[in-house]
């Protein structure tokens, strides 16, 4: 299984739904709080190609984007073969 990396805040209805998701499926994350640890926000920005809202989420080197991104790739069914491949 990739890597998976997840930007958030503590106060993101977003980001909570998202890592719910992935706990759901058994899939291990590393979360990045952007709130406790701001000076990784401007890298969050980078690898997101400009965007500062959160979640922003990465599986393996590839951005998916946030949470609607998320859901959207497991409503195609595309999610497991993207967390598996």
């Amino acid at each position: 299984m990739k890597s998976v990396e997840i930007y958030t805040s503590p106060l993101c209805g977003f980001c909570h739904a998202a890592k719910r998701l992935l706990n759901q499926k058994g899939v291990e994350f590393q979360e990045v709080d952007v709130l406790r640890n701001p000076k990784r926000k401007p890298e969050m920005i980078q690898r997101a190609g400009g965007k500062r809202t959160v979640p922003q989420i990465f599986i393996g080197s590839q951005h998916v984007g946030g949470c609607d991104d998320l859901y959207e790739l497991e409503r195609q069914g595309k999610l497991d073969g993207l967390l598996a491949a």
